[in-house]
């Protein structure tokens, strides 16, 4: 009786639990937050939304600007006055100059176009990311609510055995059967407490299981909320086309999609590669001022007296005389300068590619192997797809008449067994015949049990590449 009582208490105390555990949608949900398989995936899209806009930047020019202060010692000709100097000279230079690319073979062109593949692929990858993460929960999910029925499905068992042995040990006490018998009952009691054991333990195991996959640090008190599945869902099941599914997954799977734009990407990166064999067009412009210590100008004339310069021709000569003047100079003001030495430049500049040393064709050749490696990737994962759309088909209708030949199976089992029970009650057949009935049907339950989920399994699958949520 204490053994029963404690068992009641287990399969109570799992009730309890079950009520405000994780559903299917609370475990995906937070998966989608924080899987760092899935972080990973985002931040990888988000740099290769960093590189598009690179890519749409480069089609603006470079604009560049600069500025030097300098001494020069020694004899050389200053670049603001051109002449000569021998003492210590400051220079200043400033200057603004923009560069930008008229054509490169559509090298730009190209390189923009590829970004935005990369960038539709990035977040392509990381959806798909997160569909297989949130299947792979699902069928965690399910593999705990197998599981669970199996354990359920143990205690049961092990409750009507207990039964039996409280019965069979009054009837023994009474004479009514042999010690023999009671043993008999006995050793299937703890047959089937082992089997218990057994089913708690890969109970416990499958939320083990999920909760590493959800990376909750404390696995102990993580339990599942328990939906109720009692009728499979078979009508949409059997209106399910494979080929229909199959039709919708490759228009709409974010892998085959993906897979896809890779191969348009690889045929951008031939083009770039083919882009190198073309003249490069590039204008430039700028604008420099500069300051010089050297410079210098006129500040004031200042007569100094009158000189004799010549002489006239004739008789008598006289002289000829004329003012001089001292000529002051100063360094010229920096403002001035400033204003006074801007340059300005414009200038086209074409680059002709006639020998790299092969680069240019070894490029080209290895986009051209990339692209055929990605037509190859892209035809081999349609196959794959396909592939697993029509084996999820066959697998789900394989399972459903299974589950169906499990169900008559456990209705016939049933009735035999109570049949068996009452003639055993009754002291009319012996506990192995006992025992046979009911382990016969527990086999039955458990076939019926694993078709069931299995269907339910492979019908998520057909769900999931036909777009629908995954829902119990």
């Amino acid at each position: 009786m204490k053994k029963f009582l404690f068992v009641c208490f287990i399969f109570f105390s799992v009730l309890v639990n079950g009520q405000n555990g994780w559903t299917l949608d609370s475990c995906i949900s937070y998966a989608k937050k924080n899987n760092p398989s899935i972080k990973l995936q985002l931040l990888s899209a988000e740099l290769a939304k960093i590189s598009l806009m690179h890519n749409k930047m480069s089609f603006l020019p470079d604009v560049f600007a600069g500025a030097s202060h300098s001494y020069n010692y020694g004899q050389t000709v200053d670049r603001y006055t051109n002449n000569f100097a021998s003492d210590r000279v400051q220079s200043n230079n400033f200057y603004v100059g923009a560069n930008v690319v008229l054509f490169n073979g559509f090298n730009l062109i190209n390189s923009y176009k590829k970004g935005k593949l990369d960038a539709e692929i990035a977040v392509l990858d990381a959806k798909q990311t997160t569909d297989d993460i949130s299947l792979s929960i699902a069928t965690a999910y399910l593999q705990i609510l197998y599981a669970l029925e199996m354990k359920n499905n143990a205690q049961k068992q092990l409750e009507l055995t207990l039964m039996q042995v409280e019965k069979n040990k009054k009837m023994f006490a009474v004479g009514a059967i042999s010690e023999g018998n009671l043993l008999t009952i006995e050793a299937q009691a703890a047959s089937e407490e082992s089997q218990l054991v057994n089913a708690e333990n890969q109970y416990d195991m499958a939320n083990l299981t999920l909760a590493q996959m959800l990376d909750i640090e404390d696995v102990s008190s993580f339990r599942i909320s328990e939906p109720e599945i009692n009728e499979l869902d078979t009508a949409s099941f059997l209106l399910v086309d494979p080929k229909s599914v199959f039709e919708y997954a490759e228009k709409n799977h974010y892998g085959l999609i993906a897979e896809e734009y890779r191969v348009q990407a690889a045929e951008k990166s031939l083009n770039i590669a083919r882009a190198s064999r073309y003249p490069t067009l590039s204008l430039s412009g700028s604008i420099g001022t500069g300051y010089s210590g050297a410079a210098r100008r006129l500040k004031d004339i200042t007569p100094s007296g009158i000189d004799t310069v010549g002489f006239t021709s004739g008789s008598p000569s006289e002289f000829v005389m004329m003012p001089s003047f001292v000529y002051n100079y100063e360094n010229t003001p920096f403002k001035d300068q400033i204003n006074e030495n801007v340059n300005k430049s414009i200038g086209l500049q074409l680059n002709i590619p006639i020998f790299s040393r092969f680069n240019t064709n070894t490029a080209i050749k290895q986009a051209k192997i990339n692209l055929k490696m990605a037509e190859i990737n892209y035809q081999q994962k349609r196959m794959n797809l396909q592939k697993t759309v029509q084996q999820a088909y066959f697998d789900a209708s394989a399972a459903y008449k299974k589950y169906l030949a499990a169900k008559k199976q456990v209705l016939a089992l049933q009735q035999a067994f109570k049949y068996t029970e009452h003639r055993f009650d009754l002291g009319l057949t012996t506990p192995l015949d006992y025992n046979d009935a009911k382990n016969k049907l527990s086999v039955a339950n458990s076939d019926m049990l694993q078709s069931k989920y299995d269907f339910i399994f492979r019908t998520k699958i057909l769900d999931y590449y036909r777009g629908k949520e995954l829902k119990l």
